[in-house]
């Protein structure tokens, strides 16, 4: 199976960064941490790729490769959501979507093949048996929340480091808040959910691996949701982590 993992454009507003990026010749804030995170959850047999379309174009050749294109976004995206499904299907690419934009319009995007809605830790499993059997569903959602203990470490290998300002980290979903601008509760609940501190280390380790020596940044809503854990077990954890690097910030 040849996946293709495609990651929609900003459009030009405070979400692309795109005239400040120029200053520091990079062509993206942040990699697609989602489709990383679901790369590693797929079948490791299949053959995948990431274009993300914040740092490149998807070409014919792309799409002449791929089986399947899997489909993240969030809702600033949603034009070039758009866009990428309907070239996907005029090439004969089915497409599987997922992430915040699907979760909550999946209703209004009716090329898509199959959703995998809510947090793929539960829905994607799920997809992929049926899809081993050959009898995919169109739609897969929950409303439970997922154990994050589950998650795997990205597969940076799948992008070009270089390309991006900062990585991303993701220690913790849901906030106890209930703020009248922000739909994180209604996607993540209200219930804060942690990785493990070794977890936390070993995606650290896979991207100093990898050569990266920048910026980290923590993409959680609620960073100190659990401010017990936070500072017994983790800024310890991290403070000690740094201490034989060099040129990681």
């Amino acid at each position: 199976m040849k996946a293709l993992l495609i990651y929609p454009s900003f459009p030009d507003t405070f979400w692309s960064f795109r005239h400040s990026l120029k200053f520091i010749h990079k062509k993206s804030a942040f990699p697609p941490l989602g489709l990383l995170t679901v790369g590693s959850m797929l079948p490791p047999e299949w053959d995948m790729r990431v274009v993300d379309l914040n740092v490149t174009k998807l070409t014919e050749k792309d799409l002449a490769w791929a089986d399947y294109a899997y489909i993240s976004a969030m809702v600033v995206q949603r034009k070039s959501a758009r866009h990428t499904i309907t070239r996907c299907k005029k090439a004969g690419v089915k497409v599987v979507a997922g992430g915040p934009l699907f979760t909550a319009e999946y209703e209004l995007f009716d090329e898509v093949d199959h959703f995998v809605l809510n947090e793929a830790e539960l829905t994607l499993p799920s997809f992929l048996a049926d899809f081993k059997r050959g009898c995919a569903q169109r739609i897969y959602k929950t409303h439970e929340f997922a154990d994050m203990g589950q998650t795997p470490t990205p597969m940076w290998q799948l992008i070009n480091l270089k390309h991006y300002a900062t990585m991303s980290i993701q220690f913790s979903r849901g906030c106890p808040f209930n703020c009248d601008f922000c739909n994180v509760t209604a996607l993540l609940g209200h219930r804060v959910r942690i990785k493990s501190t070794a977890q936390i280390i070993a995606e650290l380790d896979s991207l100093y691996r990898m050569g990266w020596r920048g910026q980290v940044f923590f993409v959680d809503d609620n960073f100190i949701g659990n401010k017990k854990y936070l500072l017994t077990q983790l800024l310890p954890a991290l403070i000690e982590w740094r201490k034989e690097k060099k040129g990681f910030l």
